[in-house]
């Protein structure tokens, strides 16, 4: 099998234990680079994926963040799907004693209402400083602007979480995907896009490349679709069952430099 293009998730699959670039990720993938196009894939924003990108020097790559909801090429939005503000609100109002923390995001933009236990934890993990503003004013912020979110995370207490994704499961079903990542977290995305729908974009507009042909790592729910798309998909050893099921191959867990290890042994 031919491997013309990486696409890498981050979160559980690329990063090592101190959830950072091990020494041996960096080389393979600068290794590669300049021959074979490394694309990061996410659920970040794209500022919490550009220091990554730069360590790597893949900065002149196209940047998939938002699980696809937003595609940048050369920093510029090349596609960009959002869910609905009236969604939002009626969120808001669903949450109005605050018992889950939402942190809003559109572009490069992260929203916190205050920067309690759950802000502070994804600012350590992605190394990127919120905006505190109350949800309402964002909101409103928004409805001038026209704009809507490229993600929503619900935060909170496995109880509040649990109802907080009753909620949206049924009354948002068929306009947006759940991603119940940890049993406290919630990453809602508009149902239109995913990570696949994003690969097909960049493969078919900027790097005309097939899909055949591409390599793709992940470990989460969020990763099954491009995993079982895609010409080569890999699992990390921590993905789960789900992922592992449609993966082509099964490499070493993301901590243990899951990654690097196949790129080293399969890409020349």
């Amino acid at each position: 099998m031919q491997h013309r293009i990486v696409f890498s998730d981050i979160d559980g699959t690329l990063l090592n234990p101190e959830r950072e670039l091990s020494a041996l990720t960096i080389s393979e993938i600068k290794r590669i680079k300049d021959s074979i196009p490394v694309i990061l894939i996410s659920s970040r924003m794209p500022s919490a994926m550009t220091h990554l990108q730069k360590e790597l020097d893949i900065l002149n790559q196209p940047l998939i963040c938002y699980n696809g909801g937003l595609i940048l090429v050369d920093k510029t939005p090349i596609h960009s799907t959002v869910i609905p503000l009236e969604i939002l609100e009626e969120l808001a109002i669903f949450n109005k004693s605050q018992k889950v923390h939402l942190s809003l995001y559109h572009n490069d933009d992260w929203f916190v209402p205050e920067m309690d236990f759950w802000a502070n934890r994804e600012a350590n993990n992605t190394k990127v400083t919120p905006i505190v503003r109350s949800t309402n004013e964002v909101v409103q912020d928004w409805k001038s602007q026209q704009k809507g979110a490229h993600k929503i995370m619900c935060m909170g207490e496995e109880t509040y979480i649990d109802d907080a994704y009753s909620f949206l499961q049924e009354n948002f079903a068929d306009k947006l995907h759940l991603y119940r990542s940890k049993p406290t977290y919630i990453e809602v995305a508009n149902k239109n896009i995913s990570k696949l729908t994003a690969i097909e974009v960049l493969l078919q507009t900027h790097f005309n490349i097939p899909i055949t042909q591409a390599v793709a790592f992940g470990d989460n729910y969020n990763d099954v679709e491009m995993i079982k798309a895609v010409g080569t998909g890999v699992a990390v050893a921590n993905a789960k069952p789900e992922t592992k099921e449609v993966a082509n191959v099964i490499t070493l867990p993301g901590k243990e430099d899951g990654v690097a290890m196949f790129i080293k042994n399969n890409i020349k």
